[in-house]
C-alpha cells in the first residue's frame, strides 16, 4: 500500500480504538491489545446474527468486571442496530433495560430503539447503518439525543473534516476491516437471494461469490454467451464483480487523528481472537506513535504488515480519498493470510510456579522452536516459541499426535486451544 504518513505535529487528541468482541476469549485479546472500547452483541436484533458470535444478557456482569479490571477501564457498547419489526418492540425494550447497568452505550439505527434509549435515559451512538454523511444530519441526530454518530463509510476524509469542524457530537469512522459492497448498509441482496435479510444480521454474503458474467440478446432465448471479450469495458474476472477490497487506514492514521475523529472502530465481530489481537495491538502501536511524534512511513508498513499474517482480502484505503471504481474491488476471491493456524490440541494442565503447560497433542505435532498460540475465554490469546518439550524424563524431538508433552507458556488454562501458527508458501 502507498505510504501517506505525515508530519502532523503535536497536539493531538487521542482517539479511542474500538475493538470487536464476537465472543470471550475476542473480548480478552481486545483489552490485552491495548483497545479502549469494544463492540458487542447480544443474541438478538444485531448486524451478526450468526453463531458464536454474541453474548447473552448472562454474560453482562462478567465482561464489564473484565473491563472495569483492565489496565486501562475499557468502555463497553452494545449493537442494537437491526430494523426492528412491530411485535419485537417489547423484547428490545426489556433488553434495553437488562443491559442499562453493565454497557456505556448502545449502538442503535431504529428510530424507535432511539425511543426507547430515550426513554430509558441511556446513551445511544447513531449506527453507521442509518448512513449519516453530513453535519445537517449529525445536527438532527444530535437534537434526536444521540451522544455519537458513526459516519457513513461513503465519506471521504475531506467530509469527515468539514462534519466534524462543525461540531456538536462525537464522530466515529471505520478504519479497519471488511467493508460492504453496500457500504453503508441498505443491501437487499441476501434478503432476495436467500430470505436472509442483511438488515437483520443475517447475511448470507452473495457479493463474496463468484459470478460469471454473460451478456444476454434480450431478443434471442435468454441463454446468452459468456463474455470473454478482454476489450469489453465491464468485464472483470469473476471473482471481482461485487467483493469489495478490507479497508486498512495504517498508512495515514495521522491524517484520521488531525481529522478529530473520535473514534477509530474495528471491523470485525465475526473474525477470530488472532484477527482482534493483531488489528487492535497494531492501531494501539500506531495511534501511540503518532502521539509522540514517531510515527514513519517504515512503521507504518511494518504494522500493515503484521495485519496480514491473519485473515484479510486485498487491502484498500475505502473511500477516505475518493468514490468507489474499479480499484475497490479485489483480485483474489478469499483470503490473503500470509500465515495459518493448525489446531494442535488443548491444556491438559499448567503448573503455575514453573509456567509449563502440559499439553495434549490432538492434531498437528509440534517441535522445539515451533510459533504457538494459546487462546481460551480467560486466557485471551497468548503467542510464543516453544523453548523445549519435556515428557516425563524424556526430551523430544517432537510431540506427535496422540502424546502428551509440556513446554514453558505464559499463563494460561485447563481447556484452552493450543494451534500451530505457520507461514503460507507463495
Amino acid at each position: 500500500m502507498q505510504q501517506d504518513v505525515r508530519d502532523v505535529g503535536c497536539g493531538l487528541k487521542a482517539p479511542e480504538i474500538l475493538a470487536p468482541a464476537g465472543d470471550m476469549t475476542c473480548l480478552q485479546a481486545a483489552i490485552d491489545a491495548g483497545a479502549d472500547a469494544v463492540y458487542f452483541g447480544l443474541d438478538e436484533f444485531n448486524m451478526r446474527q450468526r453463531a458464536g458470535v454474541n453474548f447473552t444478557v448472562e454474560d453482562l456482569p462478567e465482561i464489564q468486571r473484565r473491563c472495569e479490571a483492565a489496565p486501562r477501564r475499557v468502555k463497553r457498547y452494545l449493537t442494537l442496530n437491526a430494523i426492528l419489526f412491530e411485535d419485537e418492540t417489547e423484547k428490545v425494550e426489556r433488553m434495553i433495560m437488562a443491559a442499562k447497568p453493565y454497557v456505556d452505550a448502545f449502538i442503535v439505527a431504529d428510530w424507535g430503539v432511539v425511543a426507547l434509549c430515550r426513554k430509558h435515559g441511556v446513551r445511544f451512538h447513531v449506527s453507521t447503518q442509518m448512513s449519516i454523511s453530513n453535519s445537517a444530519a449529525v445536527r438532527f441526530v444530535k437534537e434526536q439525543g444521540a451522544s455519537r454518530v458513526v459516519l457513513a463509510r461513503e465519506c471521504t476524509l475531506d467530509e469527515v473534516k468539514r462534519i466534524v469542524a462543525a461540531g456538536g457530537l462525537e464522530v466515529e469512522c471505520f478504519v479497519h476491516g471488511a467493508q460492504c459492497v453496500a457500504e453503508s448498509g441498505r443491501c437487499m441482496m441476501s434478503h432476495d437471494a436467500y430470505g436472509c435479510s442483511a438488515n437483520r444480521g443475517e447475511c448470507r454474503q452473495p457479493c463474496r461469490r463468484t459470478f460469471l458474467l454473460k451478456a444476454v440478446d434480450l431478443y434471442s432465448d435468454g441463454e446468452g454467451q459468456p463474455v470473454h471479450d478482454s476489450e469489453t469495458e465491464f468485464f472483470v474476472t469473476p471473482h471481482t464483480v461485487l467483493s469489495a477490497k478490507d479497508l486498512c487506514s495504517l498508512p495515514f492514521i495521522d491524517q484520521l487523528m488531525a481529522a478529530g475523529i473520535a473514534s477509530f472502530k474495528i471491523e470485525g465481530r465475526a473474525r477470530n481472537a488472532e484477527y482482534v489481537m493483531t488489528v487492535v495491538s497494531a492501531y494501539r502501536e500506531a495511534v501511540d506513535a503518532v502521539l509522540a511524534g514517531t510515527y514513519t512511513p517504515e512503521q507504518a508498513e511494518r504494522l500493515v504488515a503484521r495485519t496480514r499474517r491473519f485473515f484479510h482480502r486485498e487491502y484498500s484505503r475505502g473511500l477516505y480519498f475518493g468514490r468507489p471504481g474499479v480499484d475497490q474491488f479485489t483480485d483474489t476471491p478469499n483470503s490473503s493470510a500470509q500465515e495459518v493456524k493448525r489446531h494442535v490440541g488443548i491444556v491438559i494442565d499448567y503448573f503455575l510456579k514453573a509456567e509449563i503447560a502440559q499439553v495434549k497433542i490432538q492434531d498437528a505435532a509440534v517441535k522445539v522452536g515451533d510459533l504457538v498460540q494459546i487462546q481460551g475465554p480467560t486466557t485471551g490469546v497468548q503467542e510464543f516459541r516453544i523453548a523445549s518439550l519435556r515428557r516425563d524424563e524424556e526430551v523430544p524431538e517432537v510431540a506427535e499426535k496422540g502424546t502428551w508433552v509440556t513446554f514453558p507458556a505464559p499463563r494460561c488454562r485447563v481447556g484452552d486451544k493450543v494451534f500451530l501458527i505457520q507461514k503460507l508458501k507463495g
